[in-house]
């Protein structure tokens, strides 16, 4: 089984996306344990939001602003994964787009075990 990485994207950031009506917050947080319970065993790690971002070193952080939460799910292939998120809540945020990555194994380093 593969591990990938889903990055939740967002034109509203993650902090004003969590203000608001708690009845709107409630209605999007039955919305996401809905998808989370379908999903079962294929979340690995549920994730949540993220701040702002910043550099370590040099530069501006290029997701300012986009990147609103992660979180990490396992599936056989790049279709499953698709399936996976058909109907995804999130696709009802401002701006939303999610995008997925593949985690790699690391190599192994010569002379390491």
């Amino acid at each position: 089984m593969k591990k990938f990485l889903v990055l939740y994207q967002s034109s509203i950031p993650a902090l004003e996306q969590m203000k608001g009506p708690p009845e709107r917050m409630k209605a999007g947080f039955d919305l996401w344990t809905k998808w989370m319970q379908k999903a079962g065993t294929a979340i690995s790690d549920g994730g949540g939001p993220l701040g702002a971002p910043f550099s370590l070193k040099g530069g501006a952080a290029g997701t300012a602003g986009k990147v609103t939460g992660y979180s990490i799910v396992q599936a056989a292939s790049r279709e499953e994964v698709e399936r996976l998120f058909e109907g995804h809540p999130h696709f009802h945020a401002p701006g939303a787009a999610i995008e997925v990555l593949e985690l790699l194994p690391m190599p192994t380093m010569p002379g390491r075990q």
